[in-house]
């Protein structure tokens, strides 16, 4: 039985260890080049997550592939455009601002917006609500005094 035990507990806890990437580059340049490109595209996986964040197989992937183009030599922007046209601008954690992606970047704004317009009629009706519950109060004492004395 606990040989059992044992085998279902490395069975759960030896993959948390096995997720290890090493990646070597010639120069400490490229490893900081390298470092920034990943930070700033998103895992297609997780969404939430950076590249470097993330333990996804496709970030894995796209680290990888970011990390040849490195090597080889390319611009940030030539591996920028390798990764939008392979994925999107979802990729980019910071997409461009162009036709297909302004919602992006104006939806949140917008919502603000709105928000802050309708800030004020929320406390106009909480406001006169509290007025109506008042005035409710008082009729209810002058209608019990025009009974009760009347």
């Amino acid at each position: 039985m606990r040989l059992f035990a044992a085998l279902v507990l490395c069975a759960f806890f030896i993959p948390a260890f096995g997720g290890v990437e090493i990646t070597r580059f010639d120069s400490p340049e490229q490893e900081r080049r390298y470092q920034e490109i990943i930070r700033g595209l998103r895992c297609l996986v997780c969404q939430n997550q950076t590249l470097a964040e993330s333990g996804a197989g496709l970030a894995a992937d796209m680290r990888g592939a970011v990390a040849r183009m490195v090597r080889e030599g390319a611009s940030d922007g030539e591996i920028t455009d390798f990764i939008t046209a392979r994925y999107g601008d979802f990729a980019l954690y910071r997409p461009p601002l162009k036709k297909e992606t302004a919602a992006l970047w104006i939806f949140p704004f917008a919502l603000a917006l709105l928000l802050l317009c309708l800030l004020p009629l929320f406390f106009r009706r909480r406001r006169r609500a509290a007025l109506d519950e008042t005035g409710m109060r008082r009729a209810a004492e002058i209608l019990g005094e025009k009974r009760g004395g009347g």
